[in-house]
Protein backbone atom coordinates (compact mmCIF):
# COMPACT_ATOMS: atom_id res chain seq x y z
CA UNK A 1 0.00 0.00 0.00
CA UNK A 2 1.12 3.54 -0.71
CA UNK A 3 -0.17 6.70 0.95
CA UNK A 4 0.19 9.70 -1.38
CA UNK A 5 -0.90 13.31 -0.95
CA UNK A 6 -3.30 14.52 -3.66
CA UNK A 7 -3.54 18.31 -3.79
CA UNK A 8 -6.41 20.31 -5.29
CA UNK A 9 -5.94 23.73 -6.82
CA UNK A 10 -8.13 26.56 -8.02
CA UNK A 11 -6.77 26.87 -11.57
CA UNK A 12 -3.06 27.13 -10.73
CA UNK A 13 -2.02 23.46 -10.46
CA UNK A 14 0.42 23.69 -13.38
CA UNK A 15 2.18 26.69 -11.82
CA UNK A 16 2.25 25.01 -8.40
CA UNK A 17 3.77 21.77 -9.67
CA UNK A 18 6.43 23.62 -11.66
CA UNK A 19 7.28 25.43 -8.41
CA UNK A 20 7.30 22.16 -6.40
CA UNK A 21 9.48 20.48 -9.03
CA UNK A 22 12.11 23.20 -8.53
CA UNK A 23 11.69 23.72 -4.77
CA UNK A 24 11.62 20.02 -3.86
CA UNK A 25 13.98 18.73 -6.54
CA UNK A 26 11.18 16.59 -7.97
CA UNK A 27 10.39 15.40 -11.47
CA UNK A 28 6.96 15.60 -13.10
CA UNK A 29 6.26 12.13 -14.48
CA UNK A 30 2.81 12.73 -16.00
CA UNK A 31 0.49 15.65 -16.66
CA UNK A 32 -2.83 15.76 -18.51
CA UNK A 33 -5.08 18.77 -19.01
CA UNK A 34 -8.84 18.47 -19.21
CA UNK A 35 -8.49 19.41 -22.89
CA UNK A 36 -6.09 16.49 -23.52
CA UNK A 37 -8.41 14.00 -21.86
CA UNK A 38 -11.00 11.73 -23.49
CA UNK A 39 -13.59 13.98 -21.76
CA UNK A 40 -12.49 17.14 -23.62
CA UNK A 41 -15.71 17.47 -25.66
CA UNK A 42 -17.84 17.38 -22.48
CA UNK A 43 -15.57 19.76 -20.57
CA UNK A 44 -16.43 23.46 -20.06
CA UNK A 45 -14.13 25.69 -22.14
CA UNK A 46 -12.69 27.43 -19.05
CA UNK A 47 -11.28 24.08 -17.82
CA UNK A 48 -9.64 22.87 -21.04
CA UNK A 49 -6.17 24.23 -20.23
CA UNK A 50 -6.31 23.32 -16.55
CA UNK A 51 -4.69 20.22 -15.07
CA UNK A 52 -6.88 17.15 -14.78
CA UNK A 53 -4.08 15.09 -13.19
CA UNK A 54 -0.37 15.50 -12.48
CA UNK A 55 2.05 13.07 -10.83
CA UNK A 56 5.51 14.01 -9.56
CA UNK A 57 8.32 11.94 -8.08
CA UNK A 58 10.00 13.53 -5.06
CA UNK A 59 12.82 11.38 -3.75
CA UNK A 60 11.04 8.15 -4.64
CA UNK A 61 7.71 9.33 -3.20
CA UNK A 62 4.74 10.47 -5.28
CA UNK A 63 2.92 13.81 -5.00
CA UNK A 64 -0.21 14.22 -7.13
CA UNK A 65 -2.68 16.98 -7.86
CA UNK A 66 -5.24 18.60 -10.14
CA UNK A 67 -7.30 21.71 -10.69
CA UNK A 68 -10.71 21.27 -9.13
CA UNK A 69 -13.69 21.97 -11.35
CA UNK A 70 -14.80 25.58 -10.87
CA UNK A 71 -17.56 24.94 -8.34
CA UNK A 72 -15.76 22.21 -6.38
CA UNK A 73 -12.57 23.84 -5.09
CA UNK A 74 -12.18 23.90 -1.32
CA UNK A 75 -9.37 25.66 0.50
CA UNK A 76 -6.97 23.09 2.04
CA UNK A 77 -7.46 22.68 5.78
CA UNK A 78 -7.00 20.12 8.51
CA UNK A 79 -3.72 18.66 7.19
CA UNK A 80 -0.10 19.43 6.31
CA UNK A 81 2.14 17.81 3.74
CA UNK A 82 5.12 16.79 5.88
CA UNK A 83 8.64 16.47 4.56
CA UNK A 84 10.93 14.44 6.81
CA UNK A 85 14.62 14.96 6.08
CA UNK A 86 17.91 13.65 7.46
CA UNK A 87 19.89 16.87 8.02
CA UNK A 88 19.28 20.35 9.41
CA UNK A 89 20.84 21.83 6.26
CA UNK A 90 18.35 19.96 4.05
CA UNK A 91 15.48 21.15 6.25
CA UNK A 92 16.68 24.77 6.02
CA UNK A 93 17.07 24.53 2.23
CA UNK A 94 13.57 23.09 1.68
CA UNK A 95 11.95 25.56 4.06
CA UNK A 96 13.62 28.47 2.28
CA UNK A 97 12.57 27.18 -1.16
CA UNK A 98 8.93 26.65 -0.15
CA UNK A 99 8.85 30.00 1.70
CA UNK A 100 8.78 32.06 -1.49
CA UNK A 101 5.62 34.21 -1.14
CA UNK A 102 4.45 31.90 1.67
CA UNK A 103 2.85 32.57 5.04
CA UNK A 104 5.19 31.28 7.74
CA UNK A 105 3.14 29.76 10.56
CA UNK A 106 6.18 28.55 12.54
CA UNK A 107 9.71 29.66 11.65
CA UNK A 108 12.17 26.82 11.13
CA UNK A 109 14.06 26.22 14.35
CA UNK A 110 15.20 23.61 16.84
CA UNK A 111 12.49 22.01 18.97
CA UNK A 112 12.59 19.38 21.70
CA UNK A 113 12.02 16.63 19.09
CA UNK A 114 13.77 18.06 16.03
CA UNK A 115 17.03 19.67 15.06
CA UNK A 116 14.86 21.69 12.66
CA UNK A 117 11.10 22.03 12.37
CA UNK A 118 9.02 24.67 10.61
CA UNK A 119 5.54 25.21 9.20
CA UNK A 120 4.22 27.34 6.35
CA UNK A 121 1.37 27.75 3.91
CA UNK A 122 2.88 28.16 0.46
CA UNK A 123 1.86 30.71 -2.17
CA UNK A 124 -0.65 28.19 -3.58
CA UNK A 125 -2.40 27.57 -0.25
CA UNK A 126 -0.81 24.20 0.55
CA UNK A 127 0.20 23.74 4.21
CA UNK A 128 3.66 22.20 4.76
CA UNK A 129 5.72 20.98 7.72
CA UNK A 130 9.47 20.44 7.40
CA UNK A 131 10.85 18.06 10.04
CA UNK A 132 14.39 16.89 10.78
CA UNK A 133 14.02 14.72 13.89
CA UNK A 134 16.71 14.43 16.53
CA UNK A 135 18.29 11.01 16.84
CA UNK A 136 16.42 8.73 19.25
CA UNK A 137 18.38 8.02 22.43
Amino acid sequence: MQLNPYLSFNGNCDEAFKFYEKALGGKILFKMTYGDSPMAKETPKELLNQVMHVRMDVGGKILMGSDAPCDRFEKPQGFHVTLGVETADEAEKLFKALSEKATITMPIEETFWATRFGMLVDQFGTPWMINCEKPMA
